[in-house]
């Protein structure tokens, strides 16, 4: 059998098992995977060995340009895809067992400081004020939303006098959360992002439909913003030379890929993807004292999850934090 009718029974067999999102990412990892073995010549997937899945991973992260993260999830859906190989007797050896993957922790430190967000909100706010930009990262930072949660927002789930979003699972609709009804809520927004949405509203979203008849919050001329759209503007803004800093890799910004090249920004070694940006967030609501669990909630994170993988604070931090609910002088 050929790696990529492999992956086509294993996905027709997975889809009524997960959800639309894990189902579309194992797919794009598993295209990675068919593209590799059709240029090393793998056209039968019962040859596929160890050493093979070793130079899949070599080749994931000297040509891909990816991180750690990225890396471990995509060796975790290939190990998926390969005891579902061996449970079907495709392959014999315990390949799935004795994978060795990249440890994920190892990108989990990629965040932006309070600091950083604040420099660039300045930044938006004197150059591109109440753009989508502007408007996007506002509400990445002020919430710690998930990206697909950003782009699912429609017009009519943002109440500004109120002071709120609701948040709705619309899988019919092309809008799914990732954690389904359990994750709709209303989130309450500070007062200053209200007024960067407003003026959004007012002077810079084009009034458009999607492809479903809806009016979503953040558009382009197109209609809803594709997630891709959404992730460039965020990998783009996040980059030290774009709101005003030095470059802190002593690069030659006329000669750098990641500065000229707007699609290669996110080669910045500085720039963060949305995802960070929802882990910063949480760690600085954290520091500024508020309650886990209530963090949790207006996050949608569990909160050992939440400890887990969000909680980017130092043992120092955490420690001063200590002392002022103590009392401690």
């Amino acid at each position: 059998m050929s790696p990529e009718r492999a992956v086509e029974r294993y996905l027709k067999e997975r889809k009524p098992e997960v959800s639309e999102s894990t189902h579309r990412n194992h797919k794009y990892a598993l295209r990675r995977f068919i593209e590799w073995a059709d240029e090393t010549g793998l056209d039968d997937i019962s040859e596929l060995d160890r050493f093979d899945v070793h130079d899949f991973k070599i080749h994931r992260r000297e040509n891909a340009n990816i991180n750690e993260v990225t890396l471990y999830n995509n060796l975790s859906t290939l190990r998926v895809f390969i005891r579902w190989l061996e449970s079907v007797g495709v392959i014999k050896d315990e390949i799935a067992e004795n994978m060795i993957l990249p440890n994920p922790d190892d990108a989990r430190e990629e965040k932006i400081e309070p600091e950083t967000a604040e420099e660039i909100l300045n930044y938006l706010h004197k150059f591109e004020y109440a753009t989508l930009r502007h408007a996007l990262f506002a509400l990445l930072w002020n919430t710690g939303f998930r990206l697909g949660t950003v782009r699912g927002i429609d017009l009519d789930d943002y109440h500004s006098d109120e002071q709120y979003i609701e948040v709705h699972h619309r899988p019919d609709e092309g809008t799914p959360l990732k954690n389904g009804a359990g994750a709709e809520r209303e989130v309450n927004l500070h007062e200053w992002v209200c007024e960067i949405l407003d003026d959004y509203i007012d002077r810079h979203r084009p009034d458009v439909e999607d492809d479903e008849g809806r009016k979503p919050l953040l558009t382009t001329r197109h209609g809803r913003a594709a997630k891709t759209n959404l992730r460039q503007n965020i990998n783009a803004l996040t980059r030290p030379c774009y709101y005003g800093k030095d470059c802190p890799h002593d690069r030659d910004e006329t000669m750098c890929e990641a500065a000229t090249e707007y699609r290669r920004s996110q080669r910045c070694p500085s720039s963060v993807s949305p995802h960070p940006i929802r882990r910063s967030a949480i760690t600085a609501w954290l520091n500024d004292g508020h309650r886990k669990e209530l963090i949790s909630d207006r996050m949608n994170v569990g909160t050992d999850t939440l400890e887990k993988h969000y909680d980017a604070r130092t043992e120092s931090e955490k420690r001063e934090l200590r002392r002022e609910a103590f009392g401690i002088e």
